[in-house]
């Protein structure tokens, strides 16, 4: 049966029935028969987050801590001829997916009046491009490129966006030369003052996106979770309403901000509920914190992986590790810390030990694309191929706290948009171009500047 035919015949199917019928399917991916008129929006507007083939376009941002070691990781050669260097050999299973961007900085994470703090800017200006203020209580950033897409493609999806993170430990005070530690976590903001914090825990993800309990009660279980949390917001608005009458001007504003609050999780369950029945992938629930961090790092981006393969989001960001992470790495036998490491002073053995970490990030991440390569979309290419992943850092030269010519690869096909097997040298321009171009790719059609961005990054 072709393509087209088999999902002509599934438009007549019932969703449940069909649902039914998997078996043993890992998951029910995202259909051409049930998608389409979500993604086209309304009639003579751009199709939003969509391929020329009308499969989804999906956008995702990894962050690694620390940078690279940049005699390590950089390609030798040219555009197209290429050859990988000892810390990216890893993506040679993938190289015709993959586009090495050199040239590319984050001028506003560099030290000025504000002195110290390369690690908190490294984190916060990597998808924000702004300019950071100095405080531990004083918060402002600016909104991150991720949710400016949310903010405009979050309605086709369960989820607007997904933040993950494989750094499990937070600490709320002492972060970074005085910067406050939202900064330090963070790299996804809804607003200068909001960051959008990070789920650390598998399950509690993997039982967001599917609900909780074994495979075949999840649906269930999420409907009756929703309509719980609908009748206790019910009952919460009704009992506010009631009382805002006997407050003063004062009172009335504090209680007006809280039920704005309460608006806000009213619009999530009802953007929930015009989805559906969750997805019930036919495999076990993560069972917490895994005990390695390779068995960590491989469960998160399969998370992203099922997320964008059902459709429940097409925007997600996950981190790594924070900037100035001072993890081990004893699976690959080095017991120092990472970020003590970094500030190798060109000693041999700490630089080499250094390269060994960047290689293990880099190996898991090459892992993930072959995960997305091997799965097939809705329009029979694969999910990398309709899919553009940004991997990087936020500092340049961990041992100098450089930002300037970032680690960044950008990884996947975006549907046919973006051209890969490259080696592209972009030689001193804002990392916020490339967000402006990313975001042309998704149908935003209003983001005239981003951040420190001076026009559209050409060539990707």
């Amino acid at each position: 049966m072709k393509n087209s035919e088999s999902l002509s015949d599934l438009t007549a199917m019932n969703r449940r029935n069909f649902l039914r019928g998997l078996g043993a399917c890992i998951a029910l991916p995202a259909l051409g028969s049930l998608i389409p008129a979500r993604a086209a929006g309304t009639v003579g507007a751009p199709r939003l987050a969509t391929t020329a083939t009308g499969a989804p376009l999906r956008t995702g941002f990894v962050y690694f801590p620390n940078g690279a070691i940049p005699a390590r990781w950089w390609p030798e050669g040219g555009l197209t001829d290429f050859a990988f260097n000892a810390t990216m050999e890893p993506l040679n299973a993938v190289r015709k997916h993959v586009q090495v961007l050199s040239g590319l900085d984050h001028l506003n994470a560099n030290a000025g009046a504000d002195g110290g703090g390369d690690h908190a800017r490294g984190n916060s200006v990597f998808l924000t491009g702004v300019r950071l203020n100095k405080s531990a209580t004083d918060i402002r950033a600016g909104i991150s490129i991720d949710q400016v897409m949310a903010n405009e493609i979050g309605h086709l999806t369960r989820f607007p966006s997904l933040e993950m993170t494989c750094d499990a430990n937070r600490k709320s005070a002492g972060c970074d030369s005085g910067y406050a530690c939202s900064y330090v976590y963070n790299v996804s903001w809804k607003n200068p003052t909001t960051p959008m914090t990070p789920e650390a825990n598998p399950r509690l993800m993997f039982e967001r996106l599917f609900g909780a309990g074994a495979h075949g009660e999840r649906a269930m279980n999420a409907q009756r979770r929703m309509a719980t949390r609908k009748s206790v917001l019910d009952f919460v608005v009704e009992d506010a309403r009631r009382m805002t009458r006997q407050l003063d001007l004062n009172d009335r504003a504090k209680m007006d901000q809280y039920l704005t609050g309460v608006r806000e999780i009213e619009s999530r369950i009802q953007r929930a509920e015009q989805f559906g029945p969750n997805t019930d992938p036919n495999s076990p629930t993560p069972a917490g914190i895994p005990a390695t961090q390779k068995e960590y790092v491989e469960v998160m981006y399969d998370m992203m992986t099922l997320a964008f393969q059902t459709d429940s989001t097409r925007v997600a960001t996950m981190i790594m590790g924070h900037d100035g992470d001072n993890r081990s790495f004893s699976e690959i036998g080095i017991a120092e810390g990472h970020h003590d490491l970094s500030h190798h002073q060109n000693n041999a053995d700490r630089v080499d030990k250094v390269a060994s970490i960047d290689r293990w990030y880099v190996s898991q991440f090459a892992r993930f694309l072959q995960k997305l390569e091997s799965t097939i979309d809705v329009d029979g290419n694969s999910l990398l191929h309709n899919t553009r992943i940004l991997y990087g850092s936020g500092n340049a030269d961990g041992n100098r706290h450089t930002h300037e010519n970032l680690p960044l690869i950008l990884a996947g096909g975006g549907g046919g948009a973006l051209t890969g097997g490259r080696f592209v040298k972009h030689e001193g321009k804002p990392v916020c171009n490339l967000f402006l171009s990313l975001a042309d790719q998704v149908g935003i059609t209003n983001l005239e500047r981003f951040g420190d961005s001076t026009a559209r990054l050409s060539n990707v």
